[in-house]
């Protein structure tokens, strides 16, 4: 592992076991720092809203961006087309803690993700099986995430994606690492590492549906290292509350006793979308190669 990635990658770690909020103004970043998040995403619209609106959706403006870094103290990620490295030197000439190449923004390269090694910054992406998150890595990714189906508050994709990964894991074992390598189109060494381990060799939180502190304390018990929540929070009827409970299901997620507690008085979840009704083509998670 180079010099560099490996600070990359342990900057990323330490945002292990905790919760990362996407937020749209000053005043939500500052109620997810309150909650306990360990660091906010700085987006214009949550992902629900990205996609009952349609159209393009690209990079968040800088004064938006830039509002929310000063209005709080913890870690500020913000987002990228797939494929847009422009974007990801905006953000890093801004400032931000995170760069996340995402496929819940309209993709700007039907080939290509954006070379991460050329950054300074580390950068989280999305991924629904191991072939991707190797990819994402082998392109400098220093952080991975289950890519799940954003804006549904629907978790099924996201444990899909999670036992995709470690299922991909487990085989490696049977498996050649030379073919698999091939295969995927990642170096052995990373493939070997990968096997080595018995994970992935960065962080790898769970993202795409999450909209309780049940759902949290799932993704958790299936052996991620944390959790993203983007419309789950502020789509809910008290995001107050909601954030504060996702928080404690993290910090205690085979607690059952402490989860039955957080989960009480939360009011009215998001809205969900169930998978199926999506239209044709328009799955945010098959973005990305």
């Amino acid at each position: 592992m180079e010099p560099e990635f490996k600070l990359k990658s342990g900057l990323a770690r330490m945002l292990k076991g905790g919760v990362i909020m996407d937020v749209v103004s000053p005043d939500q970043a500052r109620i997810a720092e309150k909650a306990g998040a360990v660091a906010v995403m700085a987006l214009e619209r949550v992902p629900a809203d990205i996609r009952s609106s349609g159209g393009v959706a690209r990079m968040s403006d800088p004064e938006t961006i830039k509002g929310i870094m000063d209005a709080v103290s913890i870690p500020v990620m913000a987002k990228v087309r797939i494929g847009h490295f422009a974007e990801a030197q905006i953000l890093e000439a801004l400032g931000v803690d995170y760069i996340d190449e995402s496929e819940v923004l309209t993709p700007a390269d039907p080939e290509f993700h954006v070379d991460k090694r050329e950054f300074r910054i580390p950068f989280v992406c999305g991924a629904r099986n191991l072939g991707e998150a190797l990819r994402r890595i082998n392109e400098g990714a220093a952080m991975i995430r289950t890519k799940g189906e954003a804006g549904t508050g629907n978790i099924v994709e996201a444990v899909r994606h999670i036992r995709e990964i470690k299922k991909g894991i487990e085989e490696l074992v049977k498996m050649d690492t030379r073919e698999y390598a091939e295969e995927a189109g990642v170096p052995e060494e990373l493939v070997a590492e990968a096997r080595a381990a018995g994970r992935l060799p960065v962080v790898n939180f769970a993202a795409g549906g999450i909209a309780t502190p049940a759902d949290a304390s799932l993704c958790m018990q299936m052996g991620c290292d944390g959790v993203f929540v983007g419309s789950g929070i502020f789509k809910s009827s008290a995001p107050e509350k909601m954030a504060g409970a996702i928080v404690e299901a993290v910090a205690n997620y085979r607690d059952a006793g402490k989860l039955a507690s957080v989960s009480s008085g939360l009011g009215r979840a998001m809205e969900g979308l169930e998978i199926s009704d999506i239209p044709e083509g328009q799955r945010l998670s098959e973005r990305g190669v």
